[in-house]
């Protein structure tokens, strides 16, 4: 039976490593575009949307990066000042806009059936209608604890444009300070790729669809033919789940790692961590209980048999599970060598498996006990992804909010 699972854990290993999109693999990423000489027919018109609630402490670095773009083209900036209780309205209306590219909405209460996080997107993108009905060109959509270099958005556009790419959508840098983080982040990111290679999002012939919501360019008329953010109404995984539209409807996507956009949203603890996975953990399950049994098995299969059977077993089972073992730990070097960490911290691979199961399995308790998903002092217990739909044109009519 050792001998067994040994094998299992060899085959397992071998379809990841060669099969599965070179998920390990550092991954593409853009370099710094000037777009600053740019003609106008190539510079098209860019609305980013932001939604911000509660994020006194980074506004005015990641809307002041905004304001300083590069970007030669037409450019306006929404924030949807989404019920902040702690003045993120007013430190970003005080924010200098000497080319007036920046409007401030407060925002509305969310109605039923939507996550907070879109009903904003949903008012931003209605406000961008607005103001230029019927337009061309792209919307962005980030965060508000996001800095982004001057040449962001340029680079963003150039690459859309050169590829005809109707969704471009990049990984920011993750902050990676304190132990926690180091011992963390990381492999977020890296089982982030595990769920969704970037090869194979990047490729129109795969079914597979991902995209990383601090930064996702999105074609307006794209956004239109998928039926508007009203399409995505309760995702609580908003991100993937846009990028599942866009590629079911034909869309071409991109997804890398960005040198030009870093969160500086801090997870100082391992609860903050916890927090984090555990959010949304049971939602990527579909609220499946087969599914997390399933998954459970899988995380033990992969990552923690391997180690036992190096250690406890003898024969070939334990030197097939010592070079499976190995195998996983070096998939785990290019991830590391991004976050500029020793590559000894791939030794822990196994432990921190088993911490981001922990938090998983937690994640589906808070929701059988009727926790729900939490986030900025909002739970969501029966909102699942796209379990209700709303046509755009009754959405659009109940979605108002007075701009700056």
């Amino acid at each position: 039976m050792l001998l067994a699972l040994a094998i299992l854990c060899a085959l397992v290993w071998v379809g990841l490593l060669f099969c599965h999109g070179y998920f390990w693999q550092a991954g593409p990423i853009l370099q710094p575009l000037s777009m600053a000489q740019a003609p106008a027919d190539i510079a098209p018109e860019v609305t980013v949307i932001v939604p911000a609630r509660d994020e006194a402490e980074s506004i005015a670095g990641a809307i002041g990066s905004l304001l300083q773009q590069d970007y030669p083209g037409a450019l306006r900036v929404i924030v949807v000042n989404d019920r902040s209780t702690d003045g993120t309205g007013a430190l970003a209306r005080a924010l200098p806009d000497p080319q007036g590219r920046l409007h401030v909405l407060d925002g509305a209460t969310p109605e039923a059936g939507w996550s907070g996080k879109l009903w904003a997107v949903a008012q931003g993108v209605h406000e961008a209608e607005q103001q230029s009905p019927q337009g061309s060109g792209y919307l962005f959509l980030t965060d508000a604890d996001i800095i982004h270099a001057p040449a962001h958005i340029s680079t963003l556009v150039a690459k859309a444009q050169a590829e005809r790419l109707h969704m471009v959508s990049e990984m920011v840098e993750l902050q990676c300070a304190t132990l926690a983080e180091r011992a963390l982040v990381p492999a977020f990111v890296f089982f982030f790729t595990l769920l969704y290679p970037f090869a194979k999002v990047n490729n129109p012939k795969d079914k597979t669809a991902g995209a990383a919501g601090g930064t996702i360019l999105l074609r307006r008329d794209m956004l239109r033919q998928i039926g508007g953010i009203e399409a995505l109404k309760g995702a609580l995984i908003d991100d993937c789940t846009l990028a599942a539209h866009v590629k079911q409807a034909g869309g071409q996507l991109y997804l890398g790692h960005s040198c030009l956009a870093r969160s500086i949203r801090p997870y100082p603890s391992a609860a903050d961590i916890w927090r984090m996975i555990a959010r949304t953990a049971y939602v990527q399950l579909r609220f499946s209980p087969i599914l997390l049994v399933l998954t459970v098995v899988a995380m033990l299969v992969v990552w923690i048999a391997p180690v036992m059977l190096a250690l406890c077993a003898h024969g070939s089972a334990r030197w097939i599970g010592a070079g499976v073992w190995l195998a996983a730990t070096v998939s785990f070097v290019p991830t590391l060598r991004r976050f500029r960490l020793s590559v000894l911290w791939a030794l822990a691979l196994p432990l921190i498996a088993v911490f981001y199961t922990a938090a998983t399995i937690g994640s589906a308790l808070n929701h059988h006990r009727g926790r729900g998903v939490v986030w900025k002092n909002r739970a969501y217990t029966g909102t699942t992804p796209n379990s209700d739909h709303t046509s755009p044109t009754d959405t659009a009519q109940k979605i108002r909010a007075p701009s700056r």
